[in-house]
């Protein structure tokens, strides 16, 4: 099956790299929605017209991309521009450019560079910063809690259940930051958030086959905690009155952008596309799609709703390592047999 899998990368490549002209290729790779890779094709169009000599192939990866950029630098067929996240960034830092002279640093918020460092080094020109929020059902939560003991005063008196609960430690990662506890170690958190299920929030058998964003469309849940990109589906589809408020306490925030390959030979034409994919014009395009926080703080400025904003104030990235998917994936088996 990889075998079959890291042909089919490898005839895309070449594909796209054949040309009968003589430019300059830069390979560039993304995942994203069929809205995001809308505007990933405007920004190369407007890149190959402000720059004829150079062409971008672009490798849309919409499904296990990281198992498939993982393939590609196993075999030295890496893309020259890549978008990453700070969560997979480590298991990458030794193969990616030191783009830390070449940022506007003051551009950005401080958490999206530092979640996009590793080591010292900032490893990718950040796009987006993402934090979770509570999306509130104004008709079964009255008030917005300020901490934790409001908090559960609040979701006790709602008709329904109080609040979501997802069975992914991702999610309890806001309660055990609030309660000052190493995320990868919890105590009181664990016992915290997995109380709720239940009591507040519902359980495996009450859900069903719904998921929680559709209870809360369905007015089944008064605070579902989720991010940005659940906020256009919520606009467009809630029929009661809802608004978006910040955890009482602190929440995890994570960023994406675009890096460098270390092995590129196009190293100042990967440059000068990622300088054009991080300019205040195309992160306004991504903004404008309603799917993410930018992380350029004079483009986020021009957000629709502040508490996005007022979310990052009170967020944390998270310390990182290169075993960080294996140990979340250790700790939802241990704390919710995932």
């Amino acid at each position: 099956m990889l075998k079959k899998l890291l042909l089919l990368i490898f005839a895309s490549v070449f594909l796209c790299s054949c040309t009968k002209d003589n430019k300059e290729e830069i390979t560039f790779s993304s995942w994203g929605s069929v809205t995001e890779v809308q505007v990933l094709s405007r920004i190369i169009s407007e890149f190959e017209k402000e720059n004829p000599d150079l062409r971008i192939n672009f490798m849309h990866i919409p499904q296990n991309y990281f198992q498939k950029i993982h393939l590609l630098f196993a075999s030295s067929q890496e893309p020259d521009v890549i978008f990453i996240n700070n969560l997979n960034l480590p298991l990458y830092a030794s193969k990616l450019e030191d783009l830390t002279d070449i940022t506007d640093k003051d551009a950005y918020f401080p958490e999206s560079l530092e979640a996009l460092s590793y080591e010292g080094r900032l490893l990718a020109a950040p796009r987006d910063v993402s934090t979770l929020v509570f999306y509130r059902n104004k008709g079964l939560i009255k008030t917005a809690p300020n901490d934790l003991e409001e908090f559960l005063d609040v979701i006790s008196k709602s008709p329904k259940y109080g609040v979501s609960f997802e069975r992914d430690v991702y999610f309890m990662f806001p309660y055990s930051l609030t309660m000052a506890e190493d995320v990868f170690h919890p105590e009181k958190s664990l016992e915290f958030y997995k109380g709720l299920e239940g009591k507040y929030a519902p359980t495996p058998a009450e859900i069903g086959s719904l998921t929680q964003a559709q209870m809360f469309l369905e007015g089944k849940i008064g605070l579902y905690l989720s991010g940005r990109w659940l906020y256009s589906k919520i606009s467009e589809d809630a029929k009661f009155d809802w608004d978006v408020i910040t955890f009482p306490g602190i929440v995890p925030l994570d960023a994406s952008g675009w890096a460098i390959s270390k092995d590129t030979k196009h190293k100042e034409s990967a440059e000068k596309f990622v300088k054009f994919l991080s300019s205040k014009e195309s992160s306004e395009y991504f903004m404008n799609t309603g799917l993410i926080v930018p992380a350029r703080v004079d483009v986020a400025k021009q957000i629709d709703n502040k508490v996005f904003l007022e979310a990052i104030k009170k967020s944390k990235p998270i310390s990182v390592g290169k075993d960080y998917r294996k140990t979340v994936d250790k700790l939802n088996k241990k704390f919710f047999n995932i």
